[in-house]
């Protein structure tokens, strides 16, 4: 009997066992294997089993179907080979009552030991409260300083001074013309 078993962090241990010769396997409800994780399709790829040998078949998933690595549209899957969809990783285990096992992960190396470094903490002065406002200006706070006050805009200044020319002469060609043709 063959058994599919989910290596990967956070579904660890999930396992299905493959009873019937085709076996969906996909995030949503109406698979024979539902695995709820986002990188797997709704319908990723079927599991195809044949007397001995187990083929994974992928169903044009987003994500890929992969066997030990390699991409597969439709590949054997031997015992203890990694089947990976999406960002699930799966093994093939082989007899009833087998282990579930442990992913392969290499054993941290030695960090070496961290210089000191100094305290840099700066305390640093807290918010004005409310009835610090209430009292008044904040001693310190220039507010008759120019830096802040409103500037005027001399072009605009310019423009409407330039339109009222502009307007003033039009208006007397107006007139002008207006007479002449009487």
């Amino acid at each position: 009997m063959f058994r599919l078993v989910v290596t990967s962090e956070g579904l660890k241990g999930t396992s299905h066992e493959l009873k019937v010769d085709r076996t969906t396997i996909g995030r949503v409800e109406d698979n024979t294997f539902q695995i709820p994780e986002a990188s797997i399709s709704s319908h990723h790829c079927e599991v195809l089993r044949s007397g001995a040998e187990v083929v994974i078949k992928d169903l044009d998933s987003t994500n890929g179907s992969f066997i030990n690595g390699e991409k597969i549209t439709q590949s054997p899957l031997k015992p203890g080979q990694t089947l990976r969809l999406g960002q699930v990783e799966l093994q093939l285990i082989e007899g009833e009552g087998a282990p579930v096992p442990a992913p392969a992960t290499p054993a941290p190396a030695p960090k070496p030991p961290a210089a000191p470094v100094a305290d840099q903490t700066m305390v640093m002065k807290r918010g004005v409260s409310l009835s610090e406002l209430e009292q008044g200006p904040v001693a310190g706070f220039d507010t008759t300083s120019t830096a802040f006050s409103k500037k005027t805009n001399q072009v605009n200044r310019w423009f409407i001074i330039g339109g009222a020319i502009i307007g003033a002469a039009i208006l007397i060609v107006i007139v002008v013309v207006a007479f002449s043709m009487k």
